[in-house]
């Protein structure tokens, strides 16, 4: 499909990526939305949990649903997730916000966690969801990480139901092994320093669960993003290093198998974004890719006002376009 030309400019401060990107995630009022937990119990012993929200919680719930994936090390309370999920469900939607294996304040069973290319929870949320919850429309939002690992699951050898009506990733990096080296560049210290913080924290409190193979010793050797994926990532999910991992995990080598329509929306001044992950030449060919690239809007920062964003308001209009 044609490049989308898109309609967002950002004003004020706004118009700085880094400004964008640290007042949507820090400052921002969080949009409140009503949350109920349940629990999905997956196939190998392990379990995510869900944030389910209704669009009328006094009636029969709708035949639509759309399913939220946050990225790296957040959860379904981010202002992200609930800022998407109000939108939603103010529009008719049900929200099914998933936390990924971990982060939903338990410590998940298993070794194994989540990383941004294993999309078997997924799979096993969206059959859930077809089998248990009946909706006839489906729908699938990710953030950041959860954008490349939706649109991975789309694009993986699968059955793609036709329920699934669309796909939208913001502020994806589905190119991982370039988006690490922007990632790691001096300008990204204090993301990376809060990632890293949050990574290791989590390997602390797995390291009481697991203490033969997490030592305070290969702890004491995570000093960079890069390691973590060496040392934790990449082997308890069968890899053979964080190279491997980000080569098979990265979106972009599966999105010309995509037969289900996809917006893609990811800021040209978002410096977690190295160029591969602007698939401009793969969206000029392909009838189900929508590409749209504003000059501003940081990483999952479109800022209009505190309780409108236009990542927010751009779902809606993708969502409404394609039923």
């Amino acid at each position: 499909m044609p490049i989308i030309r898109s309609g967002y400019k950002a004003k004020g401060l706004f118009k700085s990526g880094h400004f964008s990107t640290i007042y949507s995630a820090k400052l921002r009022p969080i949009p409140r939305v009503a949350q109920v937990r349940k629990r999905l119990e997956l196939t190998d012993g392990d379990f995510v949990d869900i944030d389910w929200s209704y669009h009328d919680s006094k009636r029969a719930k709708s035949n639509k649903v759309a399913i939220l994936l946050h990225g790296l090390e957040g959860d379904a309370q981010r202002v992200y997730m609930q800022g998407q999920a109000k939108a939603l469900v103010e529009d008719g939607w049900d929200v099914a916000a998933m936390n990924h294996r971990g982060c939903s304040g338990e410590e998940n069973r298993l070794y194994l966690s989540y990383n941004s290319g294993r999309t078997q929870d997924l799979s096993e949320l969206v059959d859930h969801i077809l089998t248990q919850e009946q909706y006839s429309k489906v729908a699938l939002i990710g953030f950041s990480m959860g954008g490349n690992l939706l649109l991975k699951y789309l694009g993986e050898p699968r059955e793609i139901t036709h329920k699934i009506v669309a796909g939208i990733a913001i502020s994806a990096p589905i190119d991982l092994p370039s988006s690490l080296e922007f990632l790691m560049k001096k300008r990204n210290k204090p993301y990376t320093l809060v990632f890293l913080k949050d990574l290791r924290n989590k390997y602390k409190r797995k390291m009481k669960l697991f203490p033969g193979v997490m030592t305070k010793e290969k702890l004491s050797q995570i000093k960079t993003l890069l390691d973590f994926d060496n040392i934790y990532t990449a082997p308890a999910h069968g890899f053979k290093s964080a190279a491997e991992y980000y080569q098979k995990s990265s979106a972009l080598q599966f999105l010309p198998n995509i037969k289900t329509p996809v917006l893609i929306l990811s800021a040209a001044n978002d410096s977690f974004l190295a160029p591969a992950c602007y698939p401009f030449d793969v969206a000029k060919h392909h009838k189900n890719i929508y590409l749209e690239v504003p000059n501003t809007g940081g990483h999952v920062g479109f800022h209009v006002t505190n309780t409108e964003y236009y990542s927010e308001l751009r779902v809606l209009d993708f969502l409404n376009s394609i039923q």
